[in-house]
């Protein structure tokens, strides 16, 4: 039972309190009374008292209570000894219930990694290790079980719920050809999955990874706290020392009411309720997003994201769909199949989501035995011998960079221009289709506070613009190499501007890496576009950027809010206590009060339905809430 042996010492020091204080007993066996129930609750004090002095730290909020406690009973107020650390534990228990419940807002993520794997060999299935599995190794997978490792569906079909990985609600379905991710459920199928990443290397594993980095990069507030609790405790117990006798020795009072009145002013001092509250919010924000779909490196960059004030996306595969098709082919002096075929040949070796749509356009068998010499420039096309002949195929400026002359078509979209033996033979214009979420992710960018959104893409100028102004972008920077969107990104940061960058593939990585913010986009990301950036987004929603940076900015508020109430009713009380207005056992009030009022405050980055309906974000993103009885 959680804090049950805490709940016990509580107890057990209350009833002795109350008998010390209420019981017509004799005084020594009153002082026994109290003394027992100061060491029942006191106890746990003293060790971490103990241990911090062995570490040489020792100047913590536990050295404050133990101080104030025994200088208590040394001046006869042994009833408030006991009550200043029986109220400090209680208040101790309301944060140690505060950690459980973050940690356990995330504790489940811990259940995508798998226990057991069916390993499917000549037709048996054995159950075996998760990290004894290869890759191209062949799994099975049951209705209800959880995929143990990412692959490819080779037999089957099911609804697979993804919501633990990408936040998504709705179930998808998957069938032969489908990519699969560790962590994810067989809803009502049989799957057999030859599995494409070993155990280490899984979605799920990497989650679990990220997420436990995540805490140990902290944020400017929590380092301000720690830096702050390292100077302000030394410096309110020399304050203390000096109210203890620097009055009496001046104006010649008697030292047991100053001695009193530094005590008090002692306990109030313990800037727990920072020390606490700062990192719980920045950790409740983390696991928060987490649940979203939403993986946040660490506090630092949550806290980044919420000072953004330029969001910079990758076009292709981001805001569109990145999946491209040929949707008018426009031939000049050759029959439209011939430069259908030599193009396709021409890219044959080419892995490019542009030449697959080729390749798929001509849908004839590709004899790779008549290419060669194939050389692929990025950014710019392919260069290839095709049965004897030279093809180039790419962009504009690749064929001009290669002295081939054409008049640019009037058409809309991404162009692949095809020349053949130094002629230009005609083009392509293919279509990458606008994701459904797109528009929604833009509105709620600005809505969020978001003052310009920039896209970037290797498009011609007019399918950039079009596609921006569809979705209502600012900023559009088009006909792009890949080493070019890096220094836009530079550009806008030497303008002052705060910049989160979104790409998904490894040409974006560089980007990722150099903007205040890098967001990867979607679980089947490369894994260099992961690596670099500070943020995951687990599917492939847009929308879930605003939702990360309103996250971000809650977050942020609430930490900012328990600063300020903290340091404000602290300097309110330790004026009122150096002044002698309030009581040791009111200081520990003020002190647990203020603690305990600034962890639930924190808190509330675990509640997401409520979090979500305060960020005005619909209903169907909270449907992926972990339910908690």
């Amino acid at each position: 039972m959680f804090g049950s042996v805490a709940i016990i010492r509580i107890v057990v020091s209350g009833i002795l309190l109350g008998i010390g204080i209420l019981a017509d007993i004799d005084e020594t066996v009153r002082l026994i009374v109290f003394a027992s129930s100061y060491v029942a609750v006191g106890y746990p004090v003293f060790v971490r008292f103990l241990k911090a002095v062995y570490h040489r730290q020792p100047f913590d909020e536990n050295f404050l209570m133990t101080v104030a406690s025994l200088g208590a009973f040394a001046i006869g107020e042994a009833p408030e000894g006991a009550a200043i650390l029986l109220f400090y534990q209680v208040g101790m228990l309301f944060e140690d219930y505060a950690v459980d419940r973050s940690r356990r807002s995330i504790s489940s993520l811990t259940d995508l990694l798998p226990e057991s794997v069916n390993l499917l060999k000549e037709g048996e299935v054995t159950e075996s290790e998760p990290e004894d599995v290869r890759i191209d190794d062949l799994i099975l997978i049951r209705p209800g079980e959880r995929i143990p490792l990412d692959g490819i569906v080779v037999e089957g079909s099911s609804m697979v719920d993804t919501s633990s990985i990408t936040g998504e609600s709705v179930p998808r379905r998957v069938s032969a050809g489908d990519a699969v991710l560790s962590g994810c459920i067989s809803v009502n199928g049989v799957l057999t999955v030859r599995v494409t990443s070993v155990y280490s290397d899984s979605t799920a594993s990497r989650i679990i990874g990220m997420i436990e980095d995540a805490y140990g990069a902290k944020s400017r507030s929590e380092n301000f706290v720690t830096k702050f609790a390292r100077y302000y405790t030394p410096a309110v117990v020399l304050s203390a020392i000096l109210l203890a006798f620097l009055p009496p020795l001046i104006l010649g009072d008697p030292f047991e009411g100053w001695i009193y009145k530094a005590l008090t002013f002692l306990v109030i001092s313990c800037p727990c309720a920072l020390v606490i509250s700062i990192p719980l919010a920045f950790f409740g924000g983390i696991g928060g997003a987490s649940r979203m779909g939403i993986l946040v490196k660490g506090g630092n960059y949550l806290e980044a994201l919420a000072g953004v004030d330029t969001v910079a996306f990758d076009k292709t595969g981001t805001l569109t769909e990145g999946t491209f098709k040929v949707e008018r082919i426009i031939p000049q002096g050759i029959e439209e199949r011939d430069l259908l075929r030599l193009a396709a040949h021409a890219e044959f070796h080419s892995n490019h989501p542009i030449a697959a749509s080729i390749k798929k356009a001509y849908g004839g068998e590709i004899d790779g035995s008549i290419v060669r010499n194939a050389e692929e420039t990025a950014g710019g096309g392919v260069a290839a011998e095709v049965d004897g002949h030279t093809v180039l195929a790419g962009n504009e400026s690749f064929l001009l960079r290669n002295g081939v002359e054409f008049e640019r078509p009037d058409v809309f979209g991404t162009v692949v221009y095809v020349s053949v033996d130094g002629g230009y033979k005609g083009c392509f214009m293919i279509f990458d289709r606008i994701r459904e979420d797109s528009k929604r992710a833009v509105a709620m960018l600005k809505d969020a506070g978001i003052k310009d959104i920039a896209m970037l893409t290797g498009d011609i100028g007019g399918a950039g613009e079009y596609v921006a102004g569809t979705l209502g972008i600012d900023l559009v920077y088009s006909e792009l190499l890949p080493s070019d969107k890096i220094g836009i990104v530079e550009n806008l940061l030497s303008e002052g501007r705060s910049v989160a960058f979104v790409g998904d593939g490894i040409n974006d990585a560089p980007s990722l890496a150099r903007s205040d913010v890098g967001i990867a986009m979607g679980a089947m990301g490369s894994d260099a576009a992961i690596e670099a950036a500070d943020i995951v987004i687990m599917d492939d929603m847009p929308s879930k950027v605003p939702i990360a940076i309103k996250i971000a900015k809650k977050t942020r508020s609430i930490s900012i809010e328990n600063i300020v109430f903290a340091l404000g009713v602290k300097a309110l009380f330790l004026t009122l206590g150096a002044l002698g207005y309030i009581t040791l056992v009111e200081a520990v009030f003020a002190d647990v009060g203020v603690a305990v009022i600034a962890i639930l405050n924190s808190i509330r980055t675990l509640r997401i339905s409520r979090l979500m309906s305060e960020l005005k974000v619909p209903e169907s993103e909270c449907a992926s809430e972990i339910k908690e009885k």
